[in-house]
């Protein structure tokens, strides 16, 4: 592409040297062609040179003299090598004369030498230019997507110790009331936990096996809280298969017991629904809520959590919203609907 770029240049410069009528447009097409096709390789050579000058890193006199002097070197060997091509061709009989006519165009041809080489120099330097822009840009985005995926790794190393450690004031509380219930809650953890290890370090998981997650800690908060605590559940099946982050929904659940079902002497109902919605899903965990009590002092985990996980996860593509109403307290998630593989 870059030498048929040449080829209306050399049509251009035959018609400047032809026009005066001492060299024929046969003449001219037989010297211009092959020398436009060699400067066409001496202008690419400006490409090092842009590149080792860099153009905003350079002092104005050093750039303006460096691509000055390659500009006359190279005009002037260019025209070095048409001297000895019409030398060539005069001396072995070919065109006669045709060195002598080639001679009175040297001025002319050395002047477009130098504009061609500088219009080399510019467009490299456009080039390099938006080269720089893209590796920036390509830079910034992966450090995004780096910093993105260190926050989320903080995050879901901060979900883990955040519901162990609830588990384990649960666990202390029943240790001298229900020993029995006790152990039961420990080999409900262990379960809880084999599961959440059995999914690694995957990035997204199928909404079923999330929602078996949050039915295993449910079950834990059973044993501490016994008829206290009702779980209703309306789940679509066209919404087990969307991929969804892990451990997504527990901290909803967690929260609908903690700050909820724990808090009112005769409990109540966690519902958990989940459905398709257009291209997407809606998860709701709703609960009831003792608005007097307020809400017990925690580490702060729990909502913003699932609310920094979402934004860094789909970029303003889910939402989180809360509705208190009714002694209700409702979280509702909307996430695009992700096939697996």
């Amino acid at each position: 592409m870059y030498v048929v770029a040449w080829i209306p240049i050399a049509v251009l410069l035959m018609g400047i040297v032809a026009r005066g009528g001492t060299v024929s447009y046969t003449e001219a097409a037989l010297i211009l062609v092959p020398m436009c096709f060699v400067y066409a390789f001496i202008c690419q050579a400006s490409w090092y040179l842009c590149a080792a000058v860099p153009l905003r890193q350079t002092e104005p006199f050093r750039l303006v003299t460096t691509h000055a002097t390659a500009a006359l070197v190279s005009a002037a060997t260019w025209i070095g090598i048409g001297w000895l091509w019409t030398w060539f061709l005069d001396s072995s009989g070919y065109v006669e004369g045709i060195q002598q006519r080639y001679t009175t165009q040297l001025a002319i041809l050395f002047f477009s030498g130098l504009l061609l080489f500088a219009l080399a120099i510019v467009l490299n330097y456009l080039l390099i230019t938006f080269e720089t822009s893209q590796l920036a840009e390509k830079k910034t985005l992966e450090l995004q997507v780096l910093a993105r995926e260190a926050e989320l790794k903080a995050l879901r190393a901060q979900i883990d110790p955040h519901f162990l450690f609830n588990c384990l004031n649960s666990i202390s509380a029943l240790v001298t009331t229900d020993a029995a219930a006790a152990r039961r809650m420990c080999i409900l953890l262990a379960d809880f936990f084999r599961g959440c290890l059995k999914l690694g370090h995957q990035q997204r998981i199928p909404l079923a096996e999330e929602l078996r997650l949050a039915e295993c800690y449910l079950d834990i908060e059973r044993v501490r809280l016994g008829s206290r605590l009702h779980v209703e559940r309306n789940i679509g099946e066209d919404s087990e298969a969307c991929m969804v982050p892990p451990l997504i929904i527990q901290p909803l659940v967690e929260n609908a017991i903690t700050h909820g079902i724990g808090s009112m002497l005769e409990g109540g109902v966690v519902r958990v629904e989940a459905q398709r919605n257009g291209a997407g899903v809606r998860i709701v965990v709703e609960n009831p809520y003792d608005p007097d009590l307020g809400r017990r002092a925690g580490t702060g985990v729990g909502l913003n959590n699932v609310r920094m996980r979402l934004e860094n996860l789909y970029s303003g593509d889910a939402r989180l919203d809360i509705d208190r109403e009714d002694r209700r307290f409702r979280v509702q998630l909307q996430l695009p609907c992700e096939r697996g593989a």
